[in-house]
Parts: structure tokens; C-alpha cells; sequence
């Protein structure tokens, strides 16, 4: 059964500790390309951690991701990809609203009325305004969300 290893923690103690890949395989007691496929987070058994716990002298848990923590990342990650396509809809709509109101205030001066356009521009407005609370209910309850995730 293969285990998910963090390969960041294990490169970054080897690299503390200025061993190389070589040295690290040498006292693991496991191949070369073994190592190098474990920092490059690639799959490890159980044997190759255990071997790396041993070198480091720590606990074989201390070496494999914890999936929970990998979980709460992931939704994480998915939350904030969210939350920035709301952001650019919304920039996009607000840049649309702005040249839309410049059309309308140009017909207006083309037609010689003020209240030709006045409809459209404050059913256009109320939906601006609309978008911009749900992108910024969304942002708060997604971040509270996140702090919760976090906080276990």
C-alpha cells in the first residue's frame, strides 16, 4: 500500500539538515531514484517512509500528509477560485454598467430628454448593486467558512 509522504517536509529537512539526496539514501538504506521520487511527490511505501522516519529519527506520521489538513486545503483552494471569478463577473459588470451609462447619457443628449433613458438606468443600477452585495455576502460567508475549516 502506497502512502501520500509531504515531499516539501522531507526536502526541506534533508536541506536543513545540508544532506544530499545521496547522503539521505545512504542512511534511509533505499535507493537513490526511491528518494528523489518521494520529494518529487510521487507515492512511497511503507517501507521507504519508515526508512526516512529512521534517518530522520522521527515518527513515520510526522512524514505523510495529513488528509483532513489536505481536505480543508482543497476547499480552501475551490473557495478562493470562487471568490475570484465572483470578483472579475462583478469587474466586468461594473465596466459594462459604466459604458452602458455612457450610451444611455448619450441618448439622452441625442434625443434632448433626460427621462428617455431613466428606466433602463435605474433597473440597471439596482441589478449593479445586487451583484455587488451577493459578491460581497459571498465573500464574507465563504471566508467565515474558511476560518471555521481552519479552526477545526
Amino acid at each position: 500500500m502506497a502512502f501520500k509522504a509531504d515531499a516539501a517536509k522531507i526536502k526541506r529537512w534533508r536541506e536543513e539538515r545540508r544532506w544530499s539526496q545521496e547522503h539521505l539514501a545512504e542512511l534511509a538504506g533505499i535507493g537513490l531514484r526511491t528518494v528523489q521520487r518521494i520529494e518529487n511527490g510521487e507515492a512511497a511505501s511503507r517501507e521507504s517512509l519508515m526508512a526516512l522516519a529512521a534517518a530522520f529519527n522521527i515518527d513515520v506520521l510526522a512524514l505523510c500528509i495529513d488528509p483532513e489538513l489536505e481536505a480543508t486545503d482543497m476547499v480552501r483552494a475551490k473557495n478562493e477560485k470562487t471568490r475570484a471569478a465572483l470578483r472579475l463577473s462583478l469587474w466586468i459588470h461594473l465596466a459594462s454598467y459604466v459604458m452602458g451609462m455612457v450610451v444611455f447619457a448619450g441618448i439622452n443628449i441625442g434625443i434632448g430628454s433626460s427621462a428617455v433613458m431613466l428606466w433602463p438606468i435605474i433597473w440597471w443600477t439596482v441589478g449593479a448593486v445586487a451583484h455587488g452585495m451577493t459578491v460581497v455576502i459571498i465573500e464574507v460567508i465563504t471566508r467565515y467558512a474558511d476560518r471555521q475549516v481552519s479552526a477545526g
